[in-house]
């Protein structure tokens, strides 16, 4: 496998080290996500992360997939205690009762935003009215851990019964999952994540 960091390309500082991490910069990072299944899915690593490098958490991405129903919220919503403990054995994990336990409560909610708003993207994607928030950030520096709209919606998530969803874990999920563009100016994905079509 080439090493994708030592390429030509200019990316988001943040992203070097390891391939699997630049991969999911210049793949994933920042793409609107239209779908409520990978939704979950981000809510469900962005919270793992609390206290965490992300760099940690995607190294247990696959161990996340199979640990949680690959991120099938409707079977994670229905986790017995069985599964918290067999969860709390994963070395797959982190190993956080907490942060399990936030995870199946979480899954619940979830269901409870998609019966109220038709769809948990519906939901989220009311709070930047549809369309993603292009920044124009020129240094990692410029890049905040939260915003106003952070605020709002970890506060509107706390209300619904969400938990381990605070305002910066709410800011990092707006930026893997496009509803917020952070990449840098000169970034190559910067434009290019500019290019995605909206949904109507």
């Amino acid at each position: 496998m080439p090493d994708l960091d030592q390429d030509d390309k200019c990316r988001c500082g943040w992203c070097l080290g390891f391939d699997q991490y630049v991969q999911y910069h210049d793949q994933e990072w920042g793409v609107p996500v239209w779908e409520d299944k990978k939704q979950f899915e981000f809510l469900v690593l962005e919270s793992a992360q609390a206290g965490l490098s992300w760099s940690t958490i995607l190294k247990k991405r696959s161990g996340y997939h199979d640990a949680f129903a690959a991120f099938d919220y409707e079977k994670v919503a229905r986790f017995s205690e069985d599964d918290v403990q067999n969860l709390l054995n994963n070395p797959g994990i982190v190993r956080n009762q907490l942060k399990i336990r936030a995870a199946i409560n979480n899954a619940r909610k979830f269901i409870e935003v998609q019966e109220a708003y038709g769809s948990f993207c519906h939901y989220i994607w009311g709070f930047v009215e549809g369309e993603p928030i292009q920044n124009q950030w020129k240094s990692l520096h410029e890049v905040p851990a939260n915003s106003s709209i952070s605020d709002r919606l970890a506060k509107d998530l706390k209300q619904k019964g969400f938990k381990f969803l605070g305002t910066t874990i709410i800011y990092a999920h707006m930026q893997a999952t496009g509803l917020v563009n952070d990449h840098l100016v000169d970034c190559w994905r910067y434009e290019e994540v500019k290019k995605f079509t909206i949904k109507s």
